[in-house]
């Protein structure tokens, strides 16, 4: 449907920056945010005014309700296909990751499932989990590889990325995960020469923004995160890097030198990181779901807002470690977890998710002139994480068009 102009109402909350123009909101500079009553106006897909507009052609009643940005989910898995619900069984008794991986699950199991579907299978599925994400108020989300395990396998998953993107009603970003795990029959090194001689067709179509390595003892070494930043440099692609999950190699002061937009995971994250990382213009993409669904440690999320680090929540979204595709039940756990406030929680998960991937200047925040991806929930902003597991989103909006309505807001919509 398309709406021409939209005009949103009466809302006990709408959540804007203290000023125009922040890339991101690091230390205190959350608490900064405006929390007022009001309303907004979008046309031609962007956001107009940040009062009501009577002469819109739709109108929005928000009364008692709050109106935030669209969430930004800058760390999935998608696209994937089948479930290993087993492994989640196993680790419940007690088996930890690593020994899961080795004998033959995780990252090789879902790379099998990924190699005997066709592609319309893993669209569907995607596509599905998709329009699960937009009712919990995901506007934009990323997409990664990584499942294909092999030259032919890592470019059909970022084609299948491509392919999402022109199905779904959110816009998606590209990431090439090419270092997930140490594909059959080659040792690491091997891997990453493999990966060197991809490049001119991982960057062809010009969709993919940045690549990714995973640095584990089941996976990829620092020298190798040193390799990739050189890769990510020589391409003009953004440097992400999955660290610090399980084994804490001190990994991030390799990643800051070789100039990574995003350090992700940091459940072992070492103490003496956090400074370096909070002076960094380098995002701290925490992962909450994979650290509870696995019992994994715990990411030092209030030390490093403190320390004024760029704090990221996102949901992990995959078929193993955290099949979580909720952003507001991320921003739950990370509350609770990490003890952080509603407000810096949402902005982790809004205008920092949308720096970690280059979108800033465009949506993550209600902004005159930023893209009108918006989200209007069904009470408070501190509520989102006090009714923990309940979905506030009444209403979701991509560029000023409606991507999901609850059935009880339809009320709420004139000149639909």
């Amino acid at each position: 449907m398309s709406v021409g102009s939209l005009s949103i109402s009466g809302a006990e909350q709408v959540l804007r920056p203290d000023r125009h123009g922040r890339p991101y909101l690091r230390g205190d500079v959350a608490f900064r945010q405006t929390v007022q009553p009001g309303g907004l106006s979008v046309r031609d897909g962007v956001i107009a005014g940040v009062v009501h507009d009577p002469t819109c052609d739709v109108l929005v009643d928000a009364s008692g309700c709050a109106v935030i940005p669209g969430f930004v989910d800058c760390h999935t898995h998608l696209p994937f296909v089948g479930w290993r619900a087993v492994e989640y069984e196993q680790k419940i008794a007690g088996v930890p990751y690593e020994q899961i991986s080795r004998s033959g699950g995780g990252i090789a199991s879902s790379a099998q499932a990924l190699s005997e579907a066709t592609d319309e299978q893993v669209l569907a599925q995607s596509v599905a989990l998709a329009g699960e994400m937009a009712a919990s108020g995901t506007t934009t989300f990323e997409c990664k590889s990584g499942y294909g395990l092999s030259r032919e396998g890592e470019l059909r998953a970022l084609e299948l990325a491509r392919a999402l993107d022109s199905r779904v009603a959110q816009t998606t970003t590209s990431t090439a995960l090419l270092a997930h795990a140490v594909p059959p029959l080659y040792s690491a090194t091997d891997w990453m020469d493999e990966v060197e001689t991809m490049m001119p067709e991982v960057v062809r179509h010009g969709s993919v923004s940045a690549l990714d390595i995973f640095v584990e003892s089941i996976a990829f070494s620092n020298a190798d995160l040193t390799r990739m930043g050189a890769l990510a440099a020589s391409a003009g692609l953004a440097l992400r890097c999955h660290v610090e999950q399980f084994g804490g190699l001190r990994s991030v002061p390799v990643a800051l030198a070789a100039g990574a937009r995003s350090v992700d995971h940091l459940s072992t994250l070492h103490s003496d990181d956090i400074p370096a990382l909070a002076d960094a213009e380098c995002a701290a993409v925490l992962l909450p779901a994979a650290e509870f669904l696995g019992a994994e440690h715990r990411a030092p999320g209030r030390e490093l807002v403190d320390a004024g680090a760029i704090v990221v929540l996102a949901t992990d979204a995959n078929p193993g470690t955290a099949p979580v595709f909720s952003v507001p039940l991320v921003i739950g756990l990370a509350i609770r977890l990490y003890r952080l406030t509603a407000l810096e929680a949402v902005a982790a998960a809004t205008l920092n998710a949308a720096w970690t991937l280059g979108l800033h200047g465009d949506r993550g925040s209600i902004e005159v002139g930023k893209r009108a991806d918006l989200v209007v929930i069904d009470g408070s902003i501190e509520q989102i994480a006090y009714r923990f597991g309940h979905n506030p989103v009444l209403a979701a909006f991509v560029a000023g068009e409606p991507v999901f309505i609850r059935d009880d807001a339809r009320a709420r919509f004139q000149g639909l």
